[in-house]
């Protein structure tokens, strides 16, 4: 978004990032918990096997899935319930798959290690959610067996976590933001205001920038939670075309927030903000690592305040 934050055309302050921004998993997907950097043999054969599994399931292909398990394979539900046997596993998903015709999963791998030479455990969360916004979150176990270049299912367990929160209730944490703000200074306005959705499940934003001789831009973001990557995330539109995308992770006074952005004309932006919020009426923000089509931009630090109330008219 074009702003405070990231600059990029001459005469106007453009943003990559915005003020909240954040892990993109694509629907249906599998993601990992931390960035993968150099995987081992064993962990790409896993996430191969996964990302196997949540593409059979989101196809709603029963037996697809089964043959995922070794034919002596076994699978315990949330509840407990063992459905032993490739037979029995691929019924179970059929059932469930005529009853949910539209549900999809993603799976996050937490971790894969070695148990000699043959078998693995696999441990992550499995999050299925349904078109009507329902969604069953739960962590699970898998061990697998090797067999050729394949790792297929042996035992499959999932186990049961808290209720998953509300968007509303994880988004109080950035609410404080709900209201309308300004930034003034020598190279421009910028004003912005936020607000719930009539749904209660995002914070919505828009921002109108002004600076001398460049006329007015505008923007748009949406703020939501990711269950899956357990982060908020936003969702930032500049009405010439140009989007950004972010992630957030809480700190003592703030957040941290690390942002990609992409321009209208191709140009790709970069950007990390340290946000603390000093009061109930002002905020900080400090942008660092800037980079906007490959080249560095200096740091910078901004203020914002809430705009004072407006004052009213004598009552007759």
């Amino acid at each position: 978004m074009r702003s405070v934050f990231v600059a990029s055309a001459p005469g106007l302050l453009r943003a990559a990032v915005i003020v909240i921004p954040f892990v993109t998993l694509a629907l249906g997907g599998v993601a990992r918990a931390e960035e993968q950097v150099a995987l081992s043999p064993l962990e790409r054969a896993v996430v191969r096997e996964s990302e196997a599994t949540a593409a059979a399931f989101n196809a709603g292909d029963a037996t697809a899935l089964g043959g995922l398990f070794l034919e002596t394979g076994e699978l315990v539900d949330e509840a407990g319930t063992v459905h032993a046997g490739r037979k029995a596993i691929t019924e179970l998903f059929a059932g469930f798959f005529g009853k949910f015709p539209k549900a999809t999963v993603e799976l996050v791998v937490d971790s894969a290690r070695p148990i000699g030479e043959a078998l693995a455990v696999e441990e992550g969360r499995r999050l299925i959610a349904m078109p009507d916004g329902e969604a069953s979150l739960v962590r699970y176990v898998a061990v697998r067996s090797k067999q050729g270049d394949r790792w297929p299912i042996a035992s499959y367990q999932e186990f049961t976590d808290d209720p998953l929160p509300t968007a509303r209730e994880v988004l109080q944490a950035v609410s404080w933001i709900v209201g309308d703000w300004v930034d003034e200074s020598p190279e421009g306005r910028t004003t912005i205001s936020f607000r719930w959705s009539d749904d209660g499940n995002f914070l919505l934003g828009d921002y109108t920038m002004s600076a001398a001789g460049a006329g007015e831009a505008k923007s748009t973001q949406r703020i939501g939670w990711d269950p899956v990557s357990g982060q908020v995330r936003s969702w930032t539109f500049d009405d010439d075309g140009g989007f950004t995308e972010g992630r957030w992770d809480a700190t003592e006074e703030g957040w941290v927030v690390r942002s990609q952005a992409t321009m209208p004309d191709g140009t790709t932006g970069s950007a990390t903000l340290v946000i603390s919020v000093k009061d109930a009426d002002h905020f900080v923000v400090q942008a660092t690592d800037r980079i906007v089509g490959g080249i560095e931009e200096p740091d910078f630090e901004v203020t914002i305040s809430r705009k004072p109330p407006q004052p009213t008219g004598p009552s007759k």
